[in-house]
């Protein structure tokens, strides 16, 4: 017989996309909206993402959703707003 969905989908792919406090690497380009997940780095609270920003040198603290899988493959966070 036919296999069910849910045992075709493995648990990485079933993720939940997330709201998250986040420093993106964009030293000169901060009007883009979706960031790939290596220059993404995932904090706790808005505080430690504030304190681990360093704007003069790229690191840009903010609130990102993600990582979500593109249509070309790629892992994407997808900026909601600029936190500094």
């Amino acid at each position: 017989m036919a296999e069910s969905i849910a045992s075709l989908v493995s648990d990485a792919a079933g993720q939940v996309v997330k709201t998250n406090y986040v420093v993106i690497y964009a030293p000169q380009v901060r009007n883009r909206k979706r960031f790939p997940e290596g220059v993404v780095t995932v904090y706790e609270s808005e505080a430690a993402a504030l304190a681990a920003a360093k704007p003069e040198a790229g690191y840009h603290a903010a609130i990102a959703s993600g990582p979500s899988r593109s249509s070309e493959g790629f892992r994407l966070f997808y900026l909601v707003r600029w936190l500094n």
